[in-house]
């Protein structure tokens, strides 16, 4: 019965002593979420095959920062996706990269979405955008991320997404023209 007791007597002074350590780091490092901008996108192609296959050409700029002072971090897996309303248009993932404390990185994405096929309610919305020159995107992103601080290691996950209203691709008025029935 003793040897149980000084067992969980000292498994409870292990958790007691990992939570104040955390704890100490946590409030010394301050750590911050890394920020996902954007400062250009551009809406290059659009066209369809036939009414419900859709082609697209897209570029994203994207600028990741570290606002943290006292941790690296690096990101290990990042895959980023293009979406029209709900659907997936676009997927691109990204080589993994570090950043030191107050660091940037920037990364440019090209989407090309190849015979992609939209639903007919879908497709429509998108022709209306087109000829409207609104058409409105969202760039979703998930992320791995490993923060350093010295020894310390760990990793998290992050998941972020950034909605664009985007004018129509150049000469995309006068192909929707010639593509209309007379």
């Amino acid at each position: 019965m003793w040897c149980v007791a000084i067992i969980c007597l000292i498994f409870c002074l292990l958790v007691i002593f990992f939570g104040i350590a955390t704890l100490i780091i946590f409030l010394v490092v301050k750590p911050k979420t890394p920020i996902l901008d954007t400062s250009h996108a551009t809406l290059n192609v659009i066209y369809f095959d036939s009414p419900g296959h859709f082609n697209g050409d897209f570029t994203f700029i994207a600028n990741f920062s570290n606002p943290n002072k006292k941790l690296d971090v690096k990101f290990e897996h990042a895959l980023m996706q293009l979406y029209f309303k709900d659907d997936v248009i676009a997927t691109q993932s990204i080589q993994p990269f570090s950043q030191r404390s107050k660091g940037t990185w920037v990364v440019l994405i090209h989407f090309i979405s190849s015979l992609v096929t939209l639903s007919p309610s879908y497709a429509k919305e998108l022709q209306t955008q087109i000829l409207s020159n609104k058409v409105l995107y969202s760039v979703r992103g998930t992320f791995k991320v490993r923060a350093s601080w010295g020894a310390v290691h760990f990793s998290y996950w992050l998941h972020g997404w950034c909605e664009l209203q985007m004018s129509s691709p150049p000469s995309v008025h006068s192909w929707l023209e010639l593509a209309r029935p007379r």
